[in-house]
């Protein structure tokens, strides 16, 4: 009997200490996380915008698209043509007529960002869609560069370009499957093709939707997936970044309802983190 009863408090007392250091653990955990909210909230929340933007505007650059367009001259003809009734009469027109030249002109803009230091920058696919247009990829230091488009994903709205060089500075993804609503968020890009890391902020309005974008061609894309947010987003800032408060990557942007206030989208990094890899093997 004394041996059996030994023996229920040695198992009692080793249940005790098992259980002791799970909450030991738990314990451990919950303090970690205590101490770097705390060193979070040690930063004010303009000063934690601020941070964010300031690590990723390096790496986001603006994307012109230019195609070489027909020159005219201005000639002054006769607005009845030849018709021989009207031949004497002392009036003319302006007419437009081409040159057989061409010159170099920009037609469009968009967004991208840097994912690899040698000089891979992911878009939207929207942003390059002309096979005969050329591309420069304007950084943040001023410089340009000539990019080559070197992968377009068939089913999603990215693409992938390069510009030589290396010491570029990459952004850091994040991850969008922990993404919450009400989220805040921080957009950069080339506002209306003009504006180059321009920055707007809001929230997560929602998540897995699913939408169809018209292209600047007519065409029309199902987009699935997407995130919703109220962060502005101009034309022009398709392809920038969609941040996290930790200045990590989280979407791209790529659609927004025109005559709408603040309603637009961006594709998760869940979906085009393997993409890249598919593109560049990375």
């Amino acid at each position: 009997m004394y041996k059996k009863e030994t023996l229920k408090q040695q198992q009692n007392q080793d249940s005790s200490i098992t259980a002791l250091k799970k909450e030991l653990a738990t314990l451990q955990t919950q303090l970690a996380l205590v101490s770097k909210q705390q060193s979070t909230s040690g930063m004010s929340a303009q000063e934690v915008v601020t941070s964010a933007v300031s690590k990723n505007t390096p790496s986001v650059v603006s994307i012109v698209i230019s195609e070489n367009v027909p020159l005219y001259k201005v000639v002054y003809k006769n607005p009845f043509g030849d018709d021989p009734f009207f031949q004497d009469i002392n009036i003319r027109v302006p007419v437009y007529e081409p040159t057989g030249e061409t010159k170099s002109q920009k037609v469009g803009a968009g967004s991208g960002f840097v994912i690899t230091s040698d000089g891979y920058i992911i878009t939207n696919k929207h942003v390059v869609a002309d096979n005969n247009a050329s591309y420069t990829v304007l950084l943040s230091n001023g410089k340009q560069q000539t990019a080559q488009v070197i992968y377009k994903d068939p089913t999603n709205d990215i693409a992938i370009i390069k510009i030589s060089g290396n010491n570029y500075q990459p952004v850091k993804l994040g991850n969008s499957k922990s993404l919450q609503l009400g989220q805040t968020v921080i957009a950069i890009g080339n506002a209306l093709g003009e504006y180059n890391n321009t920055v707007s902020m809001g929230i997560i309005s929602g998540l897995n939707r699913t939408i169809q974008a018209t292209t600047s061609n007519g065409s029309i894309e199902t987009l699935s997936d997407v995130i919703q947010t109220d962060a502005a987003i101009n034309p022009g800032n398709s392809g920038g970044p969609l941040l996290d408060l930790n200045g990590n990557v989280i979407g791209i942007n790529v659609a927004t309802v025109q005559g709408s206030s603040n309603i637009s989208f961006s594709i998760p990094e869940s979906t085009f983190r393997s993409i890249i890899k598919t593109a560049i093997n990375r």
